[in-house]
């Protein structure tokens, strides 16, 4: 793999990062993103990779793709004309939800809007039961009836979700296959094969979420395929996925669903890669770009997974307030809080910052491209953490007045110049993400103080040190690359896809050949996934189980061995399940029967080995390239930094705060409570002065 030359691209909402991996070199650009066609800026970056690298697109033998467009199509509302077809009476199951109240006491409790409006929601007599029995037969005819009657709607894709179809797919089946029929050019998504779930709010939402974006992305999928081989990259062409692993190109534009988080979880892989190399068990992965913030948590070097995450939530730590998608992902907590989130003066007299983003169109003020409200950007450069004729290389340049002037405008209520409307704006924003990576913290029972954070991403090593302070995060490392770092991310991702079923069982009625089966039918398919990425490398499986005591709401997850899976035993299974529920709750249930909801099996190739660490060499002081005015929040006035250039840093150099680390796809603030020193592979270390 070392001799091969990989191709990483990730889209984000304000920039396009590129990383071109030539053996062990790398080459990288942040390029505009271009919302018309995201293509566009691919090929500009790839060109400019190339270039770089001294060789043609041609000689690329492997592309990774990830991208936020998914993720952009559900939150804006930009999806294709669906419809939803479902089970007679359950035709509202997507607008009633769960009917949780996520803000107990709101009287004006807003819920998200379904994605499809009721009048776009059909039904067919039909019914399975819990265990996958017919009790209500499908006439065929009923279903060629519904789909005459879908025909002059002009609808481009639907959605089949009916009750219990992860059990029994025999009914969703024969509507695909009639709607094949009668419909031929409309895509059709089936619940069976896009969440095999129990639990239809999640699995319809998630299966509704699939239709909704398939044909833009399938679309997209199709001309980036096009553009990128009449350039001469005739390679194959892969996709993050939001669980951390790589699917086929084909795979991706059947499930585009699975797509949602992929740049985030490059992210989380690059950081899980840095977290092994330096042997850290504890990590806080912080990725902020042009339009969002994310956080993960990464214990014993692997980025902490989930079945179900939201996406728009319409109040930002209320869970229950999104979209929920029924996917295996990484789990993280993202908030609008990226370089282009805007920000305003609310009826309370309060900087406010985000959701709302200027994107790479207009952008920030500061780009001089149209945009005239403060955005995050804005106030970096007035603090002193950008140099304004130096920024993204020096391929963008900053305007100080336009950041100063839209800043004054956001003052002017507040009695606020603009060095001190940018101090409010930069504290608000940095202490929005704190507040995220606190809740995310305790609702995983973990402290921060005990973590290292990794932080990558344009914007991130300008927030991450002030993001420490406040946390009480003692050490923060700045990765070589870090600018584009969800790109790197994918250069080292393993092919994977996970299966799932939902199987209720409990331990007390434990069948070991029925689980046994299962598992291998199970690791039958994700295997098969996998292989139409890479006909000849090791396979491993990771099997997981889904538990809980009978009665409660959710489970826990589960992991077994192979030979816990292949030859399955409840006793073994109870043990497990007592042990992870007493280091999570402090005690077990006495008395009460164990059930199981839901089976995985993720098969995957192996992951990139990191680089062994070099031992540091002796310390030394840095030479300082010139010096800034740094605005230093945690002292509240400026402070004289020394600028270092990073490409100059040798291993061993140590910078002591105030300083900025700057390089062309990001800048590294060193706060005065902070000292830097520089690692042989290039990484940042940055620790706590003691005093």
């Amino acid at each position: 793999m070392q001799n091969h030359i990989r191709l990483g691209v990730d889209i984000g909402g304000t920039f396009t990062d590129v990383v071109l991996e030539v053996g062990k070199d790398q080459f990288s650009t942040k390029v505009l993103t271009t919302y018309a066609a995201p293509e566009n800026a691919i090929i500009d970056g790839m060109h400019q990779v190339c270039a770089k690298a001294g060789i043609a697109p041609n000689a690329i033998s492997q592309i990774i793709h990830g991208t936020t467009l998914a993720t952009n199509a559900l939150i804006e509302g930009r999806g294709a004309k669906t419809a939803l077809i479902t089970t007679q009476g359950f035709r509202d199951v997507i607008e009633m939800r769960t009917e949780s109240r996520f803000e107990q006491y709101d009287l004006n409790l807003t819920l998200p809007e379904p994605l499809l409006p009721r009048q776009h929601r059909f039904t067919l007599s039909e019914r399975m039961d819990a265990q996958g029995k017919v009790l209500v037969p499908l006439d065929r005819a009923d279903v060629e009836a519904l789909a005459d009657q879908l025909a002059p709607i002009g609808f481009e894709s639907i959605a089949v979700g009916l009750i219990h179809a992860y059990l029994n797919d025999a009914h969703e089946q024969m509507i695909r296959d009639v709607l094949a029929e009668k419909l031929p050019g409309v895509m059709v998504s089936i619940s069976s094969e896009v969440s095999p779930q129990m639990r239809e709010y999640e699995r319809f939402n998630t299966t509704v979420a699939n239709a909704y974006i398939k044909p833009l992305m399938k679309s997209y999928l199709g001309r980036l395929k096009g553009r990128l081989a009449d350039e001469g990259a005739v390679c194959p062409i892969f996709l993050m996925h939001s669980g951390g692993g790589i699917i086929s190109l084909e795979s991706a534009a059947e499930f585009p669903v699975r797509l949602v988080e992929s740049g985030p979880a490059g992210g989380a892989v690059f950081a899980a890669n840095i977290a092994a190399r330096y042997g850290l068990n504890k990590v806080l992965s912080f990725d902020m770009g042009g339009t969002t913030a994310k956080i993960c948590l990464i214990k014993d070097q692997t980025p902490k997974t989930a079945r179900v995450f939201e996406v728009a939530r319409t109040y930002r730590f209320k869970k229950g307030s999104g979209m929920p998608i029924s996917i295996p992902v990484i789990d993280m907590v993202e908030i609008g809080a990226g370089g282009g989130s805007l920000a305003h003066v609310d009826a309370m007299r309060q900087i406010r910052v985000g959701p709302e983003s200027a994107g790479s169109e207009p952008g920030p003020a500061c780009y001089g491209r149209g945009g005239t409200r403060p955005a995050v950007t804005d106030a970096d450069l007035t603090l002193g953490k950008l140099d304004p004729d130096n920024f993204a290389g020096g391929s963008i340049k900053l305007h100080s007045d336009a950041s100063n002037a839209a800043l004054n405008e956001l003052g002017a209520p507040l009695d606020m110049d603009a060095l001190t409307a940018a101090y409010g704006l930069a504290e608000v924003v940095d202490e929005n993400m704190a507040n995220a990576a606190r809740v995310h913290a305790v609702e995983n029972g973990e402290d921060l103080a005990d973590y290292t954070m990794i932080a990558f991403g344009g914007a991130a090593p300008l927030h991450a040190g002030r993001l420490c302070e406040k946390l009480g995060v003692k050490r923060l490392l700045v990765p070589t690359g870090a600018g584009v770092g969800s790109a790197i991310g994918f250069l080292r991702a393993p092919f994977s896809f996970e299966a799932t079923r939902s199987v209720y069982m409990k331990l007390s009625d434990f069948a070991p050949v029925t689980v046994k089966t299962l598992l291998s039918d199970m690791e039958a398919e994700a295997t098969g996934f996998v292989r139409t990425c890479d006909a000849t490398a090791p396979i491993h499986s990771e099997f997981k189980v889904y538990m809980r005591y009978t009665g409660q709401g959710w489970e826990i997850p589960i992991s077994l061995t192979a030979d816990q899976a292949m030859y399955p035993d409840p006793a073994t299974f109870q043990a497990l399940f007592e042990a992870e529920y007493e280091a999570l709750f402090g005690r077990t249930v006495a008395g009460m029967d164990i059930e199981i909801t839901v089976w995985a099996v993720n098969a995957t190739t192996d992951a990139a080995v990191a680089d062994a660490l070099i031992a540091t060499p002796d310390e030394s002081n840095a030479a300082a390239f010139g010096h800034r005015d740094l605005f230093d929040p945690a002292l509240g006035k400026v402070a004289k930094a020394a600028v270092v250039l990073r490409d100059n840093l040798v291993p061993g150099a140590v910078v002591q705060g105030p300083a900025l680390i700057t390089e062309d796809e990001t800048t590294i603030v060193v706060p005065t409570s902070r000292s830097a020193i520089a690692r042989p592979d290039g990484t940042i270390d940055i620790t706590e002065v003691q005093s």
